[in-house]
């Protein structure tokens, strides 16, 4: 693979911390790297070293000749004076960018609800991360180098955006670096893992769930060799220095290892357990809502809805940005009454919210922490175990100077993380969380999944992070057009209902929707068509096509995949084998006119779509 660019001898720190020491890096022609590490270790500072953003105080970083990178940043640059359509495309002529396939699809997917024309300094700061994102996807660039591209994504987008990466660029050409504490997204798109900390980055094989079992089993032999070093004797010195060295060089961690590593790990939580204790302390009724419906203005959020949630429910809830999750939340707590329809709430529920917001700190922003933590119970049970708030709170990663921090200087990942703490202190029964994991890094979100486990109650949780929601809670519940869904298969049936949804009422997002080129809505009613073109399609017709649509774009990723798949056993076939290379050669050739094919289709379908 070539070489694109890196960095050799990086040096760089700041008066009260070391970010970067001596830090040596490559990236070659196909790689996909993720990059972890503790908030504050220096993950964003890496990439604008990378990027030539950040001067580092010592050590050099190369980059081939004429290397395009496209850069991400946590804040954009965008000019609010402009309108979104001049953010997004520039100077770029429209018949050249409103002709390209790519473009159509990438304003679709992100920015399908925010006005073409609408003024960029009006726009909030979800909705201008969407349009510096699709700013970004739409360009040509060798590389691109994303600092937390999931920030204000619903699933549905993510995982659009992960699919759209993989297909990016061919396979083994490109390059992506990505800093994200989305771990699924992680797992999507990596190939590799960096792990930032202490100065150093430590890099790792594969994706997210290959750097875990490689990090499982680093701790493993370091906690070994630890253990060997204390004993004192020569003979078992030796053979460590030599073990050492023989399990350095091992290439790659396979499932075997995996399973020796968790063979003694009990579950992460007993349900059934869990159940039984959150039985004792709600009975048997927790909230029952019964033919719910509510309204805001011409929308309606929740359409005649009946829904439980019982005692030791373990509850996630799926829906797309603007669902109304948020309004779900609040009718289950008793925080809004609905327009219509009856909420039943247990006489012994007693609630604890994990806003998206911090204001419930704000209000304590002058104390420190331990003046807070005073106003609380001396000792708590935590997993059958008693312990102060001081030591849950180290369990949280803070450590003992934070105590005498105060509030207002604390980061936003501590504040939430201390917000969750003062909430369980106060013992209640049904947890309800909106997007917990905000703010939060890969271990402490492992810290506060852990935490969660062994919490005995009910727990109703929103978030777009597909792998939190899916390692803490237990039924997933989608909230689509205004009913409250079942999904027993998960996120994964939750995405497959929103694209039979978008097929079957061709409600699908279109270039069309977003831009307004060329919609039927912008023609006059009564003007008969011009001489030479085609008749103004009826709204059937359009139907059709974007079911059609819907249905090509399934297609086209399946015909993609199997000429990924092709590829993949042609790249491992006998290379004296000239018979069997010559048949390899031909299905794949096969195989990929076949996806030209649907290409195609798919292109005149969304050029006739445009037009229209």
């Amino acid at each position: 693979m070539a070489f694109l660019f890196g960095c050799e001898g990086v040096h760089l720190e700041y008066p009260t911390k070391k970010v970067l020491d001596n830090v040596t890096l490559g990236v070659h022609e196909g790689d996909r790297i993720g990059i972890v590490g503790q908030n504050g270790d220096g993950k964003s500072t890496l990439l604008g070293v990378l990027a030539s953003t950040v001067e580092p105080e010592d050590g050099l970083v190369r980059r081939t000749r004429g290397l395009r990178i496209g850069m991400l940043a946590q804040r954009d640059s965008l000019d609010d004076e402009a309108t979104v359509e001049r953010a997004v495309v520039g100077d770029t002529p429209e018949y050249v960018w409103a002709g390209d396939a790519r473009v159509r699809e990438v304003i679709a997917a992100l920015i399908a609800d925010i006005d073409w024309q609408a003024q960029v300094g009006t726009l909030s700061g979800g909705q201008r991360r969407r349009v510096d994102l699709t700013r970004l996807l739409i360009g040509d660039w060798d590389v691109l180098m994303l600092d937390e591209p999931t920030n204000h994504l619903d699933m549905h987008a993510i995982a659009w955006l992960a699919s759209y990466l993989n297909r990016r660029w061919p396979k083994g050409t490109g390059a992506l670096l990505t800093v994200t504490h989305d771990r699924w997204f992680l797992d999507e798109v990596a190939n590799a893992m960096w792990e930032v900390h202490d100065g150093a980055v430590d890099p790792f094989e594969g994706g997210y769930s290959a750097y875990v079992l490689q990090r499982v089993e680093r701790d493993r032999v370091a906690q070994v060799t630890e253990q060997k070093r204390k004993n004192l004797m020569r003979k078992e010195l030796a053979w460590l220095s030599r073990g050492a060295r023989a399990r350095s060089t091992k290439p790659k961690f396979h499932m075997a290892l995996a399973q020796e590593l968790i063979a003694g790990e009990p579950p992460v939580r007993n349900t059934l357990e869990l159940r039984a204790m959150a039985m004792q302390r709600l009975g048997k009724q927790c909230v029952s809502l019964t033919r719910v419906t509510e309204r805001f203005g011409d929308k309606t959020v929740l359409d005649n809805v009946d829904w439980t949630v019982g005692p030791g429910d373990r509850v996630g809830i799926l829906g797309e940005n603007g669902a109304g999750k948020t309004t779900l939340l609040k009718i289950v707590q008793g925080a809004i009454k609905p327009d219509s329809g009856f909420v039943k709430i247990g006489k012994t529920v007693k609630f604890a919210v994990l806003s998206q917001r911090l204001d419930e700190l704000e209000e304590m922003s002058k104390y420190r922490v331990t003046e807070v933590l005073s106003r609380y119970r001396t000792r708590v049970v935590v997993d059958g175990k008693e312990t102060t708030p001081a030591k849950l709170l180290e369990r949280l990663g803070f450590s003992s100077r934070h105590l005498y921090t105060r509030i207002c200087d604390l980061s936003g990942g501590q504040k939430r993380r201390l917000q969750l703490l003062l909430i369980l202190l106060d013992e209640p029964n049904v947890l309800i969380l909106d997007e917990p994991g905000n703010d939060l890094d890969t271990d402490m979100l492992a810290v506060l999944e852990d935490l969660l486990d062994t919490w005995a109650g009910t727990l109703v949780m929103v978030t777009h992070d597909r792998y939190l929601m899916e390692r803490v809670t237990d039924d997933q519940y989608a909230l689509i057009d205004g009913k409250v869904r079942h999904c027993p298969r998960g996120v994964d049936e939750y995405l497959e209902l929103l694209a039979e949804r978008d097929a079957a009422s061709g409600s699908g997002r279109t270039f069309a929707d977003v831009t307004g080129r060329g919609g039927a809505a912008d023609a006059p009613q009564t003007a008969a068509p011009a001489a030479g073109t085609s008749p103004m399609l009826s709204n059937a017709e359009l139907r059709d096509m974007k079911k059609r649509l819907a249905s090509l774009n399934k297609k086209m990723g399946t015909a993609a995949k199997r000429v990924e798949d092709k590829q993949a056993e042609m790249d491992a076939a006998d290379p004296t084998d000239f018979v069997r290379l010559g048949e390899l050669q031909a299905e794949l050739d096969a195989l990929r006119a076949a996806k030209e094919e649907l290409e195609d289709e798919w292109l005149e379908l969304a050029d006739a779509l445009s037009v229209e």
